[in-house]
């Protein structure tokens, strides 16, 4: 297959830049919770599994993008250890110049438990990010084809999608672990100025308790919604239609960190390049069964004619050319 990319228009990213700490236990996290005795609740997991590596929401998809052959805008926040990691994405031709490094803080760092049934335990500490700033993009405007606002600190992310609504840009809201974050009224109008939702089901469950309400009762202020499931796939909901994706088997399963985030990149490729809400879906989970495949987020090389034949394997049809 033959990719063509020229004259494109960017997608803009905001989220976390951050380093991960990984931790893999080979059992399965439930098995040590007795639902009877959470008031005394205290566990503890020996993880033999031990990485360190680069990640952070925005850095993610911005570099899945990349694989993708997209050209990322990301607009983030480092700490005083962050020039490593600036080095990195650079190297890999991200744009830097909208990454605010500040001095007075750590970079953002998240410790990841997964186990073997690809549940996962996250502390986040947030360092530079919650002394970020949302930078001057007017002269960018004229580039930028699509956005997506992930989780960072929340008062960036409402700038970001008050930047997005002043100047016509569609976006996702992508609210993930900042969910609770948000007040009620803050979150109901944040997706209902979204173009669409993608969150995975945990997320998507808090969503609706927080509000009270339901996918059809959101859907009628939504335009569409995409909740990730893991390997059980990814559920498309627009207005009166629902759509059961099935997930795109790995070849094999080493670490589910960062899937989310590569299957965010798909879905923003397909909706940039103009195709239906389903392809997107389709090219996502086939980004997220690659990620599986690697420690660590951020996938060393694609080869997208094998992208296109797995996600062809699995949907029973081919998916768009890229532009």
């Amino acid at each position: 297959m033959v990719f063509h990319v020229s004259h494109m228009s960017r997608i803009l990213v905001t989220g976390s830049t951050a380093y991960d700490l990984l931790l893999t236990y080979d059992g399965s996290f439930t098995d040590s919770i007795d639902p009877n005795a959470l008031d005394s609740f205290s566990v503890g997991y020996v993880t033999p599994h031990f990485e360190r590596h680069h990640g952070g929401t925005g850095a993610n998809i911005s570099w899945n993008l990349k694989l993708l052959r997209q050209e990322p805008l990301l607009v983030s926040t480092v700490g005083s250890d962050g020039g490593e990691y600036l080095a990195l994405l650079e190297e890999r031709g991200i744009s830097t110049a909208h990454i605010e490094k500040r001095e007075d803080a750590l970079t953002a760092t998240a410790i990841i438990g997964s186990d073997n049934r690809e549940h996962q335990i996250t502390f986040y500490h947030p360092g530079a990010d919650a002394k970020g700033s949302w930078p001057d993009l007017a002269d960018e405007r004229e580039n930028i084809g699509y956005a997506i606002v992930s989780p960072r600190d929340t008062t960036i992310m409402v700038d970001a999608m008050q930047w997005c609504r002043s100047f016509g840009v569609s976006f996702l809201f992508d609210p993930g672990q900042q969910v609770m974050s948000f007040g009620k009224d803050a979150l109901l109008r944040s997706m209902e100025s979204s173009s669409g939702v993608v969150v995975n089901a945990y997320e998507w469950s808090a969503v609706t308790e927080r509000l009270k309400m339901t996918e059809d009762d959101l859907l009628g202020r939504i335009p569409f919604i995409v909740v990730t499931r893991g390997e059980q796939g990814v559920e498309v909901f627009t207005r009166g239609h629902a759509i059961a994706l099935p997930s795109c088997k790995a070849e094999k399963v080493i670490n589910p960190t960062g899937a989310g985030d590569a299957l965010r990149a798909g879905i923003l490729t397909g909706l940039a390049a103009g195709w239906s809400l389903r392809d997107a879906a389709r090219l996502g989970a086939a980004m997220g069964s690659f990620a599986v495949e690697c420690e660590g987020t951020l996938m060393d090389s694609l080869d997208l004619d094998h992208l296109w034949e797995r996600a062809r394997v699995t949907y029973g049809e081919d998916l768009p050319p890229l532009p």
